[in-house]
């Protein structure tokens, strides 16, 4: 599927890649207005989570929840935000949000305007997320 981007490429920066969902970090401003900010992807073009087996919705959830405690080890946030929307990518994926309570768009989604100006801090490595988050898939990437 060509005109999907999460299908035609990989999204962002892989951090990890099993066979059935990869994980991303975000680029650009959302890094760093967000540093540590990832997308879950399955790999398979689906829309939905119930076009997901249960064992593959279980998997692609604790995927997403391995991220969430990588993050929190690494950049420490006062709070993760997750969505899944899917709206402009029709493509199941999950976002995986660090907030601070004086980040520039709090207390609103990331989505929406500014609030003030973002703050300073420090930006994760590529590395650092990579080492937490195999930290934490102690699993084999079964569904």
């Amino acid at each position: 599927m060509n005109s999907c981007e999460l299908c035609a490429g990989p999204g962002g920066a892989v951090l990890w890649q099993g066979s059935h969902c990869r994980v991303i970090r975000v680029g650009g401003e959302e890094a760093a207005a967000f540093p540590g900010f990832c997308r879950v992807v399955w790999q398979d073009h689906v829309a939905e989570m119930s076009d997901l087996t249960v064992a593959e919705r279980k998997h692609f959830l604790e995927v997403v929840n391995d991220v969430e405690l990588a993050m929190r080890a690494v950049v420490r946030p006062d709070k993760i935000n997750l969505a899944s929307l899917g709206n402009v990518v029709p493509h199941l994926h999950w976002h995986v949000i660090p907030r601070w309570s004086d980040d520039s768009h709090f207390p609103a989604p990331i989505w929406a305007s500014a609030r003030r100006p973002v703050p300073p801090r420090p930006l994760p490595t590529d590395d650092q997320l990579r080492v937490a988050l195999a930290a934490q898939r102690k699993e084999p990437d079964e569904a």
